[in-house]
């Protein structure tokens, strides 16, 4: 039972890139809004980022603001998280999430979840 599909991570140093990827195969995410949230060994899992519906509206954690940006295509039926100038702290593993309608900030609200990506930044 697939319902989110998370790819893209991995190990990259300080000040680099990484582009994740959130797919699902076996339904449409066009009318959901897809989260994105992190969790590093003891701590809390963090939302990151959120998209509207149709891309007009994200959200994003104070400490990822200009620096990653999420956006969606759905004619692949993907969403994507494009990070640059990745900081040790952003290491975690990373996953996505998908909420009927609307973003929320309360990772409860989400009914469908991937396995999630790792991505590990180095100093």
């Amino acid at each position: 039972q697939v319902q989110l599909v998370e790819s893209g991570g991995g190990l990259v140093r300080a000040g680099g890139s990484l582009r994740l990827s959130c797919a699902a195969p076996g339904f449409t995410l066009d009318r959901y809004a897809i989260g994105w949230f992190r969790q590093a060994p003891g701590k809390e899992r963090e939302g990151v980022s959120c998209i509207n519906t149709s891309g007009g509206s994200t959200h994003y954690t104070d400490s990822v603001k200009g620096r990653f940006t999420i956006s969606r295509d759905n004619a692949k039926n993907t969403v994507y998280l494009e990070m640059i100038s990745l900081k040790p702290e952003d290491t975690a593993v990373y996953g996505c999430a998908a909420k009927y309608a609307s973003c929320s900030s309360n990772s409860m609200h989400y009914a469908y979840w991937g396995q999630g990506t790792q991505v590990t930044v180095s100093s």
